[in-house]
């Protein structure tokens, strides 16, 4: 089975020894690369030799993914390219890649250094594992490189520390799947499949809509389902935040003045808006400055060939 190598591209506004640094110290590769948890860099005889090194990568559950690699670089004096080659492998049977190789290319332009990435792999478990492989696997990789690719330009760029920008990130997408969830919960179990728990009578009580309670009720459900839905594809945007606040202010304020005695039930209007203002809040704020791999190339200017991984 052939298929396409993972390519990813960044220009980052940092010089090429600055680059080349953060990408082949191990102490500094591994704050950036999510694919690696740790590098540890082997004694070589002479600087001619390849530099080998053991990686190990975290999956969680307590297990993790431990391989070998081999890199040389080529690097010409008063060139503005760099280029460092690699050859990895993991002997471990969990380890769905068996070995593979690839290389990072830097480029030093005026807008700053073009990194870039090319490499593929061999995998185990036949054709289950080549299935798994196209379909799960290889997207959630190259994902993570470019994700990887730009959380560098962000050290690089902003000086802010990779560790950081991960715990915005983490802060940012459990913001997210949290009001996905609420406005999913609440357009579903309440409005769509259970009215009769206290819905339909509070929205019997307004008057708004005599005769049509319950075909309003399911179209607000839906609404908010789709709110959830609204909320994780435009996670990035702000002003979808600040729709969101107005969207439940309004909800929260049509239900209490009708009904003010649900001031004091559990869990009330005032209680969950509360809540998810909080969430759009820490999302909003948490958005700015997180890595997006879209900002990277994924196809070479060039046409790729196509390597043979089977």
């Amino acid at each position: 089975m052939k298929r396409r190598p993972i390519y990813v591209e960044l220009t980052i506004g940092t010089d090429l020894e600055t680059i080349w640094k953060h990408t082949q110290t191990p102490e500094l590769h591994q704050q950036w690369d999510l694919r690696f948890s740790e590098i540890t860099y082997l004694p070589r005889r002479s600087a001619e030799d390849p530099q080998e090194f053991l990686y190990r990568t975290r999956i969680g559950f307590g297990l993790d993914i431990s391989g070998t690699g081999a890199a040389r670089s080529l690097i010409r004096p008063a060139s503005s390219e760099r280029i460092s080659t690699l050859k990895f492998g993991s002997g471990q049977h969990l380890s769905l890649i068996r070995e593979g190789s690839g290389y990072w290319k830097y480029t030093e332009t005026e807008g700053g250094v073009i990194f870039l990435t090319q490499y593929g792999y061999q995998t185990r478990f036949g054709a289950a594992g080549r299935w798994f492989d196209a379909l799960l696997f290889r997207p959630l990789f190259g994902y993570a490189t470019a994700w990887s690719f730009d959380l560098l330009r962000i050290w690089l760029e902003q000086r802010i520390p990779p560790a950081v920008t991960i715990q915005r990130a983490v802060l940012h997408y459990f913001s997210v799947l949290m009001l996905a969830l609420l406005w999913g919960w609440q357009g579903l179990v309440p409005k769509l499949l259970y009215p009769q728990g206290g819905e339909l009578a509070l929205l019997q009580a307004t008057g708004w809509l005599a005769g049509f309670e319950r075909p309003a009720l399911a179209l607000l459900g839906a609404a908010q389902i789709a709110a959830g839905g609204l909320a994780l594809w435009l996670h990035r945007r702000r002003w979808a935040y600040t729709a969101q606040i107005a969207a439940l202010v309004l909800l929260a304020a049509a239900a209490l003045i009708h009904s003010p005695a649900l001031l004091q039930a559990p869990f009330g209007p005032a209680a969950l808006s509360g809540s998810m203002i909080g969430f759009c809040l820490l999302a909003g704020w948490s958005v700015q400055g997180i890595p997006q791999a879209g900002r990277c190339k994924r196809r070479p200017h060039h046409s790729a060939k196509e390597c043979d991984e089977t």
